[in-house]
This record gives C-alpha cells, sequence and structure tokens, in this order.
C-alpha cells in the first residue's frame, strides 16, 4: 500500500471540483472553506482550473474534471488534494484517470460523498486515500464547531503520534445554516451533545483491519463495473458506510447491505463501522441499527465481526477523517476505534 508524503504548515493543497459546481453558486462559503485551510491549519491554496466551473460547464465535462486530478498527481509543486464539495456523479471522470501517473506519484487527497468513486478505485489500486471534510462542507464551518475538530484535522494530517485513538465529538449537527445568507455564513443547524458516543452493537473481541468505505449509496455506482473491488481485495478489510442527505431508508441500506453478503463480503471482513445518519430520528436510528443486525448477522451469518455504529463521520459534522487502507483497530471491549499506523510514509 503506497502511502502519501506528510503534510507540514506551507504544504501546497490543490482544490478541485470533481463532481458538483456548487462554488460557483456559493463562492462566500467556499472561500471561507479556503480561508480556514491557510488561516487555521497553515497550508497553501492551488486553486485547479475546474474548481470555480459553473455547475453546467462542469456537468458536461467529466474529462476535464478528471484531468485537474491527473495534473495534481503529475505536478511536483501540489503536495495535496482537497474537494471543494460532493455532488452525484463522479463516477463519470473514472475512466479518464491516469492511474499510471496517479499510482507512481502517491498523494493526500480528501473527500467525502460522491468523493467516494476515486477515493475506493484509489485505494484498490493501492494507495492510501482519505474520507474526510470538504472545502464547503466541513472546513468552512471550523470557526463554529468544536475545538477539538482542528485538533483532530492537525493531529492526523500534521502530526505524527501513533497509534492514534479516535475520540467521539462532544456535539453535533446534522447540518448548516443558509449558505445564501451572509449573516450566518459558516455557521451549522443546531448542536446535540453527544453524550453515549459511539456504539458496539456486536462483537466481543479486537479485530484489526484496513479501512475501506465510503457514502453507501455511492458505493451503489460502483457495482459490477471495473472500478469494484475483485473478491479477494475484501480479505482483512474494516467498511465503514454513511448516509447521504438524500437520506435512504433503513429499508433501502438494507437492499444494499444485502447485496454485500451475496457477494460473500461479510464473510471476509473484520468489522463494520457505521457514520451517524443525517436527519435520522431516534426511533430511524434505531430502526437502521436493527437493520445492520438482521442482514450482516441474522441473514448472513457474520456473528462475530465487531460492528459499530453511530461513529462521527459522513454527512453530519464535525466529521473524523478515516484513511482508506488505514490499519484500524476495532475494540468492543473498550468501546475505542484505533488507529494503529501513521496513513502517511
Amino acid at each position: 500500500m503506497k502511502k502519501p508524503t506528510r503534510l507540514r504548515v506551507g504544504s501546497k493543497i490543490a482544490i478541485i471540483s470533481p463532481s458538483s459546481g456548487v462554488p460557483y453558486v456559493f463562492p462566500g462559503i467556499y472561500e471561507l472553506g479556503l480561508q480556514n485551510l491557510q488561516d487555521m491549519l497553515g497550508f497553501e491554496i492551488i486553486e485547479m482550473p475546474t474548481a470555480r466551473m459553473s455547475p453546467d460547464e462542469l456537468y458536461r465535462n467529466p474529462k476535464q474534471r478528471a484531468e485537474d486530478i491527473n495534473e495534481c498527481f503529475k505536478n511536483d509543486q501540489i503536495d495535496g488534494i482537497i474537494t471543494s464539495i460532493g455532488g452525484y456523479e463522479s463516477v463519470r471522470i473514472l475512466p479518464y484517470l491516469d492511474t499510471e501517473i496517479i499510482k507512481n506519484n502517491p498523494k493526500f487527497i480528501m473527500g467525502f460523498s460522491d468523493a467516494t468513486t476515486f477515493l475506493t478505485y484509489f485505494n484498490v489500486l493501492g494507495m492510501v486515500t482519505f474520507y474526510g471534510p470538504s472545502v464547503m462542507a466541513g472546513l468552512a464551518q471550523l470557526q463554529h464547531l468544536p475545538d477539538a475538530t482542528t485538533q483532530h484535522l492537525k493531529s492526523i494530517l500534521l502530526e505524527d503520534h501513533y497509534p492514534y485513538t479516535y475520540r467521539p465529538f462532544e456535539r453535533w449537527t446534522n447540518g448548516y445554516q443558509d449558505w445564501g445568507n451572509s449573516d450566518t455564513l459558516g455557521q451549522c443547524r443546531e448542536f446535540h451533545h453527544n453524550e453515549a458516543g459511539w456504539t458496539f452493537i456486536q462483537g466481543d473481541t479486537i479485530e484489526v483491519g484496513y479501512a475501506w468505505g465510503g457514502c453507501i449509496e455511492v458505493l451503489e455506482f460502483m457495482k459490477s463495473t471495473v472500478y469494484w473491488p475483485s473478491e479477494s481485495f475484501w480479505n482483512d478489510k474494516i467498511l465503514f458506510f454513511e448516509t447521504s442527505e438524500e437520506k435512504p431508508t433503513p429499508g433501502q441500506v438494507g437492499y444494499m447491505l444485502r447485496n454485500y453478503g451475496m457477494q460473500g463480503i461479510f464473510q471476509q471482513i473484520k468489522g463494520v463501522m457505521f457514520g451517524r445518519a443525517q436527519d435520522y430520528s431516534n426511533e430511524e436510528k434505531q430502526e437502521l441499527n436493527q437493520m445492520l443486525l438482521s442482514v450482516i448477522r441474522d441473514e448472513f451469518g457474520a456473528s462475530k465481526i465487531p460492528i459499530v455504529i453511530g461513529v462521527d463521520f459522513g454527512h453530519t459534522d464535525p466529521k473524523l477523517i478515516i484513511p482508506l487502507g488505514g490499519l484500524v483497530q476495532l475494540n468492543p471491549v473498550t468501546g475505542e476505534i484505533v488507529l494503529l499506523e501513521s496513513p502517511f510514509a
């Protein structure tokens, strides 16, 4: 597994829009995210040509979006890459990616939601990638999120203290105030206290595996394509899933999980992490938890692997950074999730 070079204060970070032209529509929140990357994390910013492209033009040019990514990996002046925002059809850029350039020049690349397409694909190709906040969703809000958010970003991206034990954030929110209102720019919706943290709903032994996953709906776009992992890939993996703002029902999540079971994946993996579902009621969260057990444990007999729910990644905030290809320990006894080694070279 190829790891990127560790970032540092002053690293040059390229911004890409591989999915959607939202920076064109809401430049204020986009520029606030760029400012936070500079002021709070100390990075230098390089905007790629598609970063502020209009939604219509961006949609018509999947090849150009891919060429931005190719150039980021080819350009020695660029240290890392962060997406501006998610979207819904970045799967269309995959045929235009130069996999030889990318594999031979491993770099930090981070996003979430629709970025699941290329983050998982690059990991299948043998490179560590990062599931975490984007410029507009997670980074633009840093000044209004718990202080532990910025410290977590610095710990993962700039420091080198491993093993790293993930901690639940003390507060969380389902989303953001209106991006078109300059008076509330960067502010979040109502915060909820995270008293319970995350919960292991199955498992009683420690398991270790390599993290792989993302937005469960986006992963549906990948199935049965050449970009989907081979059967042997799933050995020793810890799958992590989360749901998008489109809020699939627990039953729909069950349909998606059932496909993994039919592929035999639950018999090969070491565990499952599920992110806090955005905008689910407490009743819907309980229904989702039961669906996970019903499909993974009852239908496919994977009754031993740890399953942990309500983890702070995905479409709620603050977001933890989960490295795809990172070596993760799930400990149902202590309730801990630990990143055992550095995801950087």
